[in-house]
């Protein structure tokens, strides 16, 4: 029986403390050599021998490229919630290169002498089928709720996570029927050693897993076949083993460099050859990708998974898969996706778009690198294409102040690659957000009132159209398309490039500043009006909210003066340091880059819906601000927010971009969800002229109008049913297509 896995080599070395270097020593030689695995035992009561994971882990950190394994792990003596964790830990420091092998138990009378639970045989296998449930729950972060043990793990609310930065294989060291039956139900491999093997039991070792695999619908190709081996089998007798009984790994036991060597150089290459020339005469391509049953069983309806194009598959990530948990939700929404694309290239970009045409009727979502506060870059059981690899950043032409920038980027890696350039863009106010959706919806940011939207330094891009093709669109070059990108880009495709003339922008002015409120509605206003009377070289965002009983109310001013003078910082901040008694403050020189530097490494989980609403308004007069004091003073907004436009946003046309709204110098944002927000929100929703894309949640199709007003909407129609006219970009504020009037 061939299982047609690749064939693979390993070493079995001693864990002797004799010489502790020595087993790190072979690990760097097995690597060295060309080896795939190094293993080590693992028996904590033996005097004589290293701990074995203290070994992994520095055998580790010591090599680059070989895969470390126990060899197998003693598991009564390494609880299984903890060996779950430190498996995982080891994974993620090692980038992926741990399988973990495990044992039932051996050696009884040592095991309880270090403390160990003595278990008979029976108790023993169902010991490690537990624990085998339990490291994989574990393992599985992105599934919710806590986990619950059973009889020989009783744990109570354990916690999920880390996730390991692959999925870890898990190999049992198997003779015994029931283990053998184990093995074929739950394990990713079989690891018995050749000398402790009769004549006969691999054949029906197989067959005992084979039948165990069926039994619960798995395909036994899921579970790799490895050996321990002593080195002296010939490759006649291997090149046997594994045509005939499935070895597809083998791991040789020997502590002599000079027998590792000449196994390497002789043995290898030969089994490999002999083994690949008989299954190329049986036609047989090799395949290890055999996606596990429960993977499988995690599939969403309606998705062809199995005609993924053959470039998106290895990166592909689908529910039951180890980054699912990394990939799923934004930074605010919980998602739940049936498959996540990630191409590299624009023609993978291409390819994953024809794969979505093949889905009409599933959610699309594109997402570019950062959090998307709208939570749209994610769905419920459909696709995404996940733009994060093509992240460059690029100063194609210093004298012209000319980038070049994919949209996977982030803006705090944008404007640190800027900056040796005296070089920025305004691009929000946290650095986690991605290029592409901020740079196709508008660009409200530190800079604004000075050097204006971030669209509005777009000089040109290049888009996936939704019949796959690609094309550049400048004032020159797709001039409508242009146009429409720049405000509503995720309805006319999939922005792979942007190239944007940039600003000079030095150390700025970083200021942050708390003040205590009595009156909210009048502060609101003062704000308001102090914000518009302000040079344009200022850009103040606030945050606001109900204050606890007995105390005051504490507005927070916040962003940037673009001056590397203390003096005009200082003389630009006074007017707001004077609305209102100064509580807090905080100011400093810092470069914009620093500014930018303020997001987190850590995957996005965010659960739920965001709940985010959004309206543009002209001035903060005074009934405007009654109803903004009366929502965020309200209690019922955990959120509310609101930022500076206008001065250089407002200097651009309003029918020059698809964002229109230019007369507005104030974006207002709130989260909230009770009938009570509801009721204030809608009284404050009476003053807008507009929305911004970026931060609203909703989905209505009342909102279109809302966010695009008449001409600009129709205009946008017109772009849609020349570059999309069957509505493959709908899950983004998709503009319907209005058929085109006969005549």
């Amino acid at each position: 029986m061939d299982y047609g896995h690749s064939i693979r080599f390993g070493t079995f070395i001693t864990p002797s403390a004799a010489r502790p270097q020595a087993p790190v020593q072979l690990a760097r030689l097995s690597e060295s050599l060309g080896y795939d695995l190094v293993t080590f035992q693992d028996h904590p009561y033996q005097s004589s021998f290293l701990d074995t994971w203290t070994l992994l882990s520095y055998a580790a950190a010591a090599t680059e490229r070989i895969q470390l394994a126990p060899n197998v792990l003693n598991l009564p003596l390494r609880p299984a919630p903890v060996t779950a964790r430190a498996a995982a830990s080891l994974d993620l420091l090692s980038g992926g290169r741990f399988a973990l092998g495990l044992g039932s138990g051996a050696f009884w009378e040592a095991i309880e002498a270090m403390g160990g639970r003595r278990l008979s045989p029976g108790q023993a296998v169902d010991a490690l089928s537990e624990a085998i449930d339990l490291i994989r729950g574990i393992w599985a972060a992105g599934e919710r709720g806590v986990l619950r043990g059973g009889e020989y793990y009783p744990v109570d609310g354990a916690k999920r996570g880390p996730a390991p930065a692959h999925d870890v294989p898990i190999w049992l060291g198997a003779y015994k029927p029931r283990m053998l039956g184990l093995t074929g139900r739950k394990a990713d491999g079989w690891l018995p050693s050749l000398p402790y093997l009769k004549a006969g039991d691999l054949e029906t070792g197989n067959r005992r897993i084979d039948d165990a695999a069926a039994s619960v619908g798995r395909d036994p190709r899921e579970i790799r076949r490895l050996l321990n081996i002593g080195g002296s089998e010939g490759v006649e007798q291997l090149t046997a083993l594994a045509l005939e009984n499935g070895v597809s790994t083998f791991i040789v036991g020997s502590d002599d460099p000079t027998a590792l060597e000449r196994f390497a150089d002789e043995t290898v290459p030969a089994v490999r050859a002999a083994v690949e020339a008989e299954r190329r005469d049986r036609g047989v391509v090799a395949v290890d990708a055999v996606r596990p049953s429960r993977a499988l069983a995690k599939r969403r309806e309606g998705i062809a998974y199995d005609e993924v194009p053959a470039s998106l598959r290895e990166r592909a990530v689908e529910p039951g898969d180890t980054d699912y948990a990394s990939v799923r939700s934004t930074y605010m929404r919980g998602g739940a996706p049936g498959l996540v694309l990630r191409p590299q290239t624009v023609e993978q970009v291409q390819e994953a778009l024809a794969f979505a045409r093949l889905h009409p009727a599933v959610p699309l979502g594109i997402r570019s690198g950062g959090h998307g506060i709208s939570g749209r870059s994610t769905n419920d059981g459909g696709l995404v294409i996940d733009l994060g690899a093509l992240d460059g950043v690029e100063v194609v032409d210093e004298a012209r102040r000319l980038v070049r920038i994919g949209p996977g980027a982030r803006w705090m890696e944008v404007a640190a690659a800027l900056a040796p350039h005296g070089l920025a863009l305004s691009s929000g106010d946290y650095g986690g957000v991605g290029v592409g959706g901020l740079a196709t919806a508008g660009g409200i940011g530190f800079l604004a009132r000075e050097h204006g939207l971030t669209i509005d330094h777009l000089v040109a891009a290049e888009i996936v159209l939704a019949d796959g093709t690609l094309v550049r669109a400048s004032a020159e070059q797709e001039p409508e398309l242009f146009w429409a990108v720049r405000g509503a880009g995720a309805n006319v495709g999939i922005v792979v490039s942007f190239e944007f003339e940039a600003d000079e922008v030095g150390d700025v002015g970083w200021a942050q500043l708390a003040l205590q409120v009595d009156d909210l509605a009048d502060f609101l206003e003062r704000f308001g009006r102090t914000m518009e009377e302000s040079p344009r070289d200022t850009t103040l965002f606030l945050i606001v909210g109900a204050s606890r009983p007995a105390e005051p109310i504490v507005a927070q001013l916040y962003g940037v003066v673009d001056s590397s003078d203390p003096e005009t910082i200082v003389e630009r901040l006074q007017p707001f340091a004077e609305l209102a008694p100064l509580v807090g403050q905080q100011v400093q020189l810092l470069p914009y880059a620093a500014v930018m530097a303020n997001a987190s490494e850590l995957a996005h989980d965010g659960q739920g819906e965001p709940h985010f609403r959004s309206g543009l308004v002209e001035h903060l007069d005074p009934v405007t601000a009654e109803a903004a004091a009366a929502l965020a003073g309200s209690g019922s907004a955990p959120w509310f927010q609101i930022r500076s436009v206008g001065g250089a946003v407002n200097d651009v046309p309003a029918e020059a971009t698809a964002y229109a709204h230019r007369s507005a110098n104030f974006s207002i944002t709130s989260v909230g969800r009770s009938a009570r927000f509801d009721e204030l929100w809608s009284a404050l929703a009476a003053n807008f002229e507009g929305l911004y894309l970026s931060f609203e949640s909703r989905t209505d199709p009342e909102l279109i109008e809302q966010a695009f007003p008449p001409a600009t909407l129709e205009r946008l129609r017109s772009v849609k049913r020349r570059v999309d006219p069957d509505g493959v970009f709908r899950d983004n504020f998709g503009v319907s297509v209005v058929p085109e009037p006969l005549g």
